[in-house]
């Protein structure tokens, strides 16, 4: 007989449970929790019906509306094949697109407010154009400029039926509004599901649905026909990577969708290059990826908000070049800093010589502004442009010249609201 110490009978008990275990694993009796597997099925909670496109690792890319939870149509449209066999290929493709989605997008009128010869606001018809909705407790998503100074908004459903709307924010520098209506009890509506426009390529088949002249409800057809196409929108806005297609638009299809093969959303139509007034095959919608971003922080804040250098800047124009012998004939004069702020904390300098230009004091001998972001910056427009994916808080990149130096430093940004509204 022989006898075995305490601790080798420790030992050998220990690896005999060991063994258990792993023999209980491999057989499948028990499952080892995974962390990624938890985190993957909290995503999924949390995105609900609004799920996005999953990786190859089984996570959920990174989505801007995925915390806000949209609410999308899950019921299919089942269409009857046999109805689509008389048709080509290309053409069942079509007819599949419409008949799904085109439930999902509504006419858009509004109510403006003028004023008679008794000085007496008067109530008028304003501005009509489409909308794509996103979201089944009635979120529509719309250009900006279809309900600009609109006094009622009325959604035209595909019913018939007409409910006013509430404008719930809206975003001008990228030409986007979210409205909400309330459905009628019941009512199941259909939505239009967000595609990605980040891997769009000339050439790419794509369809448009809106209500151009209140023809409701109109698909036309053509292709991809440029990407990253910057609009100037006003004096101040740029529109970056703006999408061009040739796919017929006309005044009544802004604010509507602009779809790929599969039904999904890549861009929202938006404007037209036209002498005459109508399509010449030359149109042009604002990014998916943008609206995105866009939709996100309207619905959460009514508003987006963006990150700014807080400092007084001046546009360079020639009278100051030749005024202050400047080096440059175009960039960003600074004016003047935000005491304490980040820009002075960053080192950008100010002006210290006042001089006057019409009813303003420009202060001369400050820095000049020739980049931010990596994107060079010749007038306010492009400081815009260079910002408008920015929040308050992050940091970027500033590119100066002082004197005959080239600097670059890092400034921390300050909200642009508030820095503008001071």
């Amino acid at each position: 007989m022989k006898l075995y110490s305490r601790g080798q009978v420790i030992f050998f008990s220990v690896l005999s449970g060991l063994m258990v275990i792993m023999f209980a694993v491999g057989i499948g009796l028990l499952k080892i929790p995974s962390g990624k597997g938890k985190a993957a099925e909290t995503a999924g909670a949390a995105i609900g019906d609004a799920a996005g496109p999953v990786d190859s690792a089984g996570t959920a890319d990174a989505d801007p509306l995925e915390a806000l939870g949209l609410r999308q149509s899950t019921s299919p449209l089942l269409l009857n094949t046999a109805d689509l066999l008389p048709f080509t290929e290309d053409e069942r493709e079509n007819i599949a697109v419409y008949e799904k989605l085109n439930e999902a997008v509504v006419n858009i009128t509004t109510e403006t407010v003028a004023i008679n010869w008794f000085l007496e606001p008067v109530p008028q018809e304003g501005s009509s154009g489409s909308g794509s909705i996103i979201d089944t407790r009635g979120y529509v998503l719309t250009n900006n400029h279809v309900i600009e100074n609109a006094y009622k908004v009325f959604i035209n459903l595909a019913d018939g039926s007409q409910i006013e709307g509430t404008v719930v924010g809206t975003d001008k520098e990228n030409d986007l509004a979210v409205l909400k209506f309330d459905p009628p009890r019941g009512m199941q509506l259909r939505t239009i599901p967000f595609g990605d426009s980040g891997n769009l390529k000339v050439g790419q088949k794509v369809l448009a649905i809106g209500n151009p002249f209140a023809l409701e409800r109109t698909l036309t057809v053509g292709i991809v026909s440029g990407l990253g196409r910057p609009i100037q929108t006003s004096r101040q806005n740029i529109i970056r990577d703006m999408i061009q297609t040739d796919a017929s638009i006309n005044p009544g299809n802004s604010g509507g969708p602009l779809l790929d093969t599969q039904g999904r959303m890549i861009g929202i139509n938006t404007m037209i290059y036209s002498p005459s007034g109508g399509s010449v095959g030359i149109g042009f919608a604002v990014p998916v990826n943008t609206a995105k971003r866009v939709v996100a922080e309207l619905i959460e804040y009514g508003r987006v908000r963006r990150g700014w250098i807080d400092a007084a800047v001046v546009q360079i124009f020639p009278a100051l070049v030749r005024y202050a012998k400047l080096p440059v004939s175009s960039g960003l004069l600074v004016s003047r800093t935000k005491r304490n702020g980040f820009a002075e904390q960053a080192g950008i300098r100010q002006g210290s010589e006042p001089v006057r230009y019409g009813s303003s004091v420009i202060y001369l001998g400050g820095d000049i502004i020739i980049a931010v972001d990596g994107m060079e910056v010749d007038s306010l427009a492009d400081l815009y442009s260079a910002l408008e994916d920015n929040k308050p808080g992050e940091k970027v990149t500033v590119e100066i010249l002082r004197g005959s130096k080239t600097i670059k430093t890092e400034v921390t940004l300050a909200d642009r609201e508030e820095v503008l509204s001071q």
